[in-house]
């Protein structure tokens, strides 16, 4: 059962990440859609998720929070979003998020990007936030560029995918242009 809810939206509700939900997040990266685009080739086992989980989602450096959907009154999980790398001279941090395929499509991804934006700008005083994004995911620039964030540059081939070499695009998007 997921954690309580920390944001809601219309269709949306981002909650914490609770040790039930391993399961959920280890079959969501070892799924060759989700981990290509994320450029992780490595496979990640139980064990190594439950690391990640003390390491990184318990870490009180960032936010890591599962995706839901309402379904028969029962929360259930589609993806997780972090806000990390969080820098406090400079108030800025970066955003990632990873949706299970079966649920691609719906703006799951788009919803809970923008409820962590306005968390990120309006909660945390954070004055920029930047996410990446590899060439061929443009579902996923979609998802930065509808809620105004800026390409800002382009790393030429540093990641390996599907074959070959693609670059990882830079967006970013300002307190101020938000809202």
């Amino acid at each position: 059962m997921p954690g309580a809810a920390f944001l809601s939206g219309e269709r949306v509700t981002l909650r914490t990440i609770e040790e039930e939900d391993l399961d959920v997040l280890n079959r969501n990266i070892n799924d060759p859609r989700v981990r290509r685009p994320l450029t992780s080739a490595d496979p990640s086992n139980s064990e190594q998720t439950r690391e990640f989980f003390e390491n990184v989602v318990s870490d009180d450096d960032g936010v890591n929070l599962l995706i839901c959907v309402e379904r028969e009154d029962e929360p259930e999980p589609v993806g997780d979003i972090a806000l990390f790398k969080i820098h406090g001279r400079t108030r800025w941090a970066e955003i990632a998020i990873s949706i299970a395929p079966e649920h691609w499509g719906n703006g799951y991804a788009t919803e809970a990007s923008e409820l962590l934006v306005d968390y990120a700008f309006t909660e945390r005083n954070l004055h920029r936030l930047q996410t990446r994004v590899i060439e061929p995911n443009e579902a996923s620039a979609n998802i930065w560029e509808k809620l105004g964030f800026t390409h800002e540059g382009t790393l030429r081939e540093n990641q390996y995918y599907d074959g070959e070499y693609v670059g990882t695009r830079y967006y970013g998007l300002l307190a101020e242009e938000w809202g």
